[in-house]
């Protein structure tokens, strides 16, 4: 693997001198491409679209580290990207989806990361934007790194010599790829507390919640790509364009029918991790709902108990206070053997009392 370029700045001028890194604020990276093989780094974007405006057999990925508004505005007026796109990326915070605008393609996915430790799902965003032959990913995210997610693409040349659609191949691969670490996480932590329920556990119920709403977070992030990628299976303008410097060949091109698999592939995957969030969330209810139950039960347990000692106490309490009556009998109080037979059924009450209710599991 050659090593990594210096990086590039979006302004035209001096190539930057800064030490590139997968994760530098507003960090801009031009490639030209041809026949699945890169040729070179472009000093700027605009260099990288007067090669392609001259050279259609030339591909350009444009590669952007969370760019602020300056620089995708400029790169919107050098690349022609549309308008209303270029506002979704400016301001982020997108749900994942796929939009067309003429020849443009415009993708937004959400990269998700599982934080064992503190049990959080982290949430990023990347936008692509794919035309016949310029690609643009933008990374406002810190749990997928564009710069690896460009290398794999680049060491397999068969595929990306279909052009930008290998990119967006790519960028889709990987982020599925990054959910399945998080549903395996989520997966084992789900297990743990249905232990802790059953166990008992205090704290279960302040995790069951938290578990749930990292699992919305990333069922928000997972369930919008299925439509996603069905409507781009489906889509002919994006099942490979025909590159002007690619002959007609007749028959499928077997390089396109592998791509089209490993979409397939990719949409697999999404399925699966659909099917398993969804699945989490239905587990979650259900836990949460055998916790209620558990708790309800402690609680009449503890209600069985407090009802029972109330029982056993309340006989000797009405016995005793017969004697603070004003209208007692004072022969009855003054009997020699009064007291003693008032304490013996009172105890006897009591000990009674106490017997049926561990009879019936109350005690």
């Amino acid at each position: 693997m050659s090593e990594p370029a210096p990086e590039r700045t979006m302004a035209v001028g001096p190539r930057s001198t800064a030490t590139p890194s997968g994760n530098v604020p507003g960090q801009v990276r031009t490639f030209l491409y041809r026949d699945g093989l890169r040729e070179r780094e472009t000093d700027t974007v605009q260099e990288a679209h007067r090669e392609v405006a001259a050279d259609p057999g030339l591909m350009v990925w444009v590669e952007m580290k969370a760019p602020n508004s300056t620089q995708l505005t400029e790169l919107a007026r050098t690349l022609g990207l549309p308008a209303l796109a270029l506002e979704d990326a400016i301001v982020a915070h997108q749900r994942p989806k796929a939009e067309t605008y003429g020849d443009v393609l415009y993708l937004v996915l959400r990269p998700a990361e599982y934080d064992e430790v503190y049990e959080r799902i982290g949430v990023g965003e990347v936008h692509l934007f794919a035309s016949e032959n310029v690609a643009v990913t933008i990374g406002h995210t810190e749990h997928i790194d564009l710069e690896n997610v460009r290398q794999r693409v680049e060491s397999e040349p068969r595929i990306l010599r279909q052009g930008t659609l290998a990119v967006v191949h790519g960028v889709l691969d990987a982020v599925v790829d990054a959910y399945a670490p998080a549903v395996s996480a989520l997966q084992q932590d789900i297990d743990e507390l249905e232990t802790q329920v059953f166990d008992g556990d205090p704290q279960a119920t302040g995790r069951v919640y938290r578990l749930t709403r990292e699992v919305i977070l990333l069922q928000r992030a997972v369930d919008p790509l299925g439509p996603v990628l069905q409507e781009l299976m489906a889509s002919p303008e994006h099942s490979g364009p025909d590159r002007p410097d690619r002959p007609r060949t007749h028959g499928p091109d077997p390089d396109r029918v592998l791509l089209h698999h490993h979409m397939r592939d990719v949409a697999d995957h999404v399925t699966a991790a659909r099917e398993h969030v969804d699945g989490f969330r239905q587990l979650l209810e259900d836990i949460m709902s055998v916790n209620n139950s558990l708790i309800d039960q402690d609680r009449n347990e503890a209600m069985k108990k407090i009802s029972s000692w109330g029982g056993i106490l309340v006989v000797p309490a009405l016995i005793a206070s017969f004697y603070g009556m004003n209208n007692a009998p004072e022969d009855a109080v003054h009997w020699v053997f009064s007291w003693p037979v008032t304490l013996v059924i009172m105890v006897l009450s009591a000990v009674a009392l106490y017997g049926v209710f561990r009879r019936y599991d109350w005690l």
